[in-house]
């Protein structure tokens, strides 16, 4: 596996990220993978919530909001602005 993957909680704000994996198992991860997230889904992360937590994430034309114990268990890659 790369050695460049962070978690997608680790994405800074107005960051690209290229999806790579997901860890998590069970209805989370069927969630996730119905609302898009599979691999080579490039999501950007748009701001974080006044207390930390959730942080909203732009992929696919949609705005999701995902808890960073989710958001944690996707690793992506970083994807520079230029695409």
């Amino acid at each position: 596996m790369n050695e460049n993957l962070i978690s997608l909680n680790q994405l800074p704000a107005n960051q690209l990220g290229k999806v790579r994996q997901i860890r998590s198992h069970g209805i989370t991860r069927r969630r996730l993978l119905d609302l898009g997230l599979i691999d080579q889904t490039l999501v950007k992360a748009l701001q974080t919530s006044p207390a930390g937590d959730p942080t909203a994430y732009q992929f696919r034309g949609a705005v999701i909001a995902l808890r960073a114990e989710d958001a944690s268990q996707i690793m992506i890659e970083l994807v520079s602005e230029s695409r």
